[in-house]
């Protein structure tokens, strides 16, 4: 068959020759986490990891990402033994910069990897699809703003998890997909937003019969048990010996934390955090009690404990209980009719019931949505209804975890050229569906999409002008609220089509 072209290879070279220049850029805090974990996995030994809380970034990731920092800290030791001093907090020589940041460029290979899986899995005209889709994650903005400048590792573990969701495309990768899954949930606990399609998936194709759900298949369910326990014993089974479980837990789910994240990240809790804001200005005028003590309180998006002024309190059993809610209809469609499309579908909107409504969530995690939904955005043109607005909110909620000036241009001309370049080929790849569109979503989004230039104008450029230091998170309030809407109105898109599919 005729090449297509650029190859996956070929954006790879080039995307990596962008990266190269960005060594030098901007780093947040999450880059003296990750060099703070190279000192606590070489320093100590491995009972003491989940102990160790010298720097107020200790370890918490699951003990397969420990294990990975550890194996990083014995290349790390011949570059600059001293990144590996535990008590050198802070400490962030050229040689560590570029380590680092080398370690998350040449780790993403995994995700190069994955993504030619993925598009050699594809046949006939879908291989060009596939291409285009495959091509967008690799140069996504998000994946640049979040891993190579502000620094994270989630190149690499995209790529794991588009190699399970690749393998679960055929019977024979099964077995193999869920075990991959069970792997990076080891990696980054996180992960666990997409397990209960991964749940209903496994279940319905592995362990049920395809001719009728009510015949087991003992053989398949013994033998994904038995990989389950290897895979979760390989990660936990030496603090379980230690007696470690509750302290890694802890450490995992921090429930101590706020409700919202930082600034608030694009959900529902975000716009339900905004119409609070609101209250609080016109609460006097309409008769309503205010709690003072919530004035001053998390809600202006720092970490912390999060009240409300106005509006009813938000309690973690509410987040769990709307997250468990949303989720369920889908994978009810997902266990009637599971097609590897439905499959991809269902970890999508698996991923945005969790996101939108869980307790604490990260701004991050974000790419939980847009990477999956990718997969499938170019099925036919309602996918691609919903698709856009996501695609445009997602990466927009991502703009203030880069607030230095130098990094202004790069993170909104590069997104504005991701967006042009790639909306506008899916909307020439995608097929028509044979189900009537809804016109009037297109027609919103568009004019949503256009109010997203004003906005980046506003809070990137005029605020700062117009107020100085003054109401400074008046720009993140309005950059998550719109961002929220965004991401509300593309889940409601893609569930009504998953659902009447």
């Amino acid at each position: 068959m005729t090449e297509i072209y650029p190859s996956i290879a070929q954006c790879a070279v080039v995307a990596t020759a962008l990266k190269v220049l960005l060594l030098p850029a901007y780093k947040s805090t999450d880059f003296e986490v990750h060099r703070n974990w190279l000192a606590i996995t070489h320093s100590l030994p491995p009972w003491q990891w989940y102990y160790e809380k010298t720097s107020e970034w200790t370890l918490d990731y699951p003990p397969f990402f420990a294990y990975f920092e550890w194996t990083m800290a014995q290349v790390a030791k011949l570059v600059d033994p001293a990144m590996l001093r535990l008590y050198n907090l802070g400490y962030d020589s050229w040689q560590t910069i570029y380590f680092q940041r080398a370690t998350v460029i040449f780790t993403e290979l995994i995700l190069v990897y994955a993504l030619q899986l993925y598009v050699d899995s594809a046949h006939g005209l879908s291989k060009r699809t596939a291409q285009a889709a495959a091509i967008s994650i690799l140069l996504s903005p998000g994946l640049l703003i979040i891993d190579h400048i502000h620094f994270q590792y989630n190149g690499a573990m995209y790529g794991i998890l588009i190699a399970s969701l690749v393998l679960a495309r055929h019977r024979s990768g099964l077995l193999p997909s869920g075990l991959l899954f069970a792997a990076l949930l080891c990696i980054k606990h996180i992960y666990l937003y997409l397990a209960p399609a991964y749940f209903v998936w496994l279940l319905r194709t592995y362990c049920l019969s395809p001719k009728s759900i009510f015949r087991i298949q003992f053989a398949n369910c013994v033998k994904l048990g038995v990989g389950l326990l290897v895979v979760f014993g390989a990660a936990f089974g030496p603090f379980i010996y230690w007696g470690q479980i509750p302290q890694i837990l802890s450490r995992l789910f921090p429930f101590s934390r706020g409700l919202c994240h930082a600034y608030w990240a694009p959900n529902v809790w975000a716009m339900y955090s905004f119409m609070d804001r609101v209250l609080i200005i016109v609460a006097p005028k309409l008769g309503l009690s205010l709690k003072p003590e919530a004035l001053q309180s998390g809600t202006r998006g720092l970490i912390g404990d999060t009240a409300f002024a106005v509006l009813p309190e938000i309690t973690q059993g509410i987040c769990t209980l709307l997250a468990v809610i949303f989720s369920f209809a889908p994978l009810v469609k997902l266990f009637q009719k599971p097609t590897w499309e439905g499959f991809i579908g269902g970890v999508t909107l698996s991923a945005y019931a969790f996101f939108l409504f869980s307790w604490h969530v990260h701004e991050k995690a974000i790419l939980l949505i847009i990477i999956p939904f990718s997969l499938i955005a170019l099925k036919d043109k309602r996918y691609l209804s919903a698709f856009r607005p996501l695609a445009v909110a997602g990466h927009v909620s991502l703009f203030p975890l880069l607030f230095t000036p130098a990094e202004f241009p790069i993170k909104v001309v590069y997104t504005i050229l991701w967006l042009v370049l790639f909306l506008l080929t899916f909307d020439r790849l995608a097929p028509l569906s044979n189900r009537p569109r809804f016109f009037l979503f297109d027609r919103l989004t568009i004019i949503y999409i256009a109010v997203s230039i004003p906005l980046m104008v506003y809070c990137s450029l005029l605020h700062p002008v117009i107020f100085g230091k003054r109401y400074e998170f008046l720009p993140l309030m309005f950059i998550s609220s719109y961002s929220a809407i965004g991401v509300v109105g593309s889940w409601i898109g893609l569930l009504s089509v998953y659902v009447t599919s």
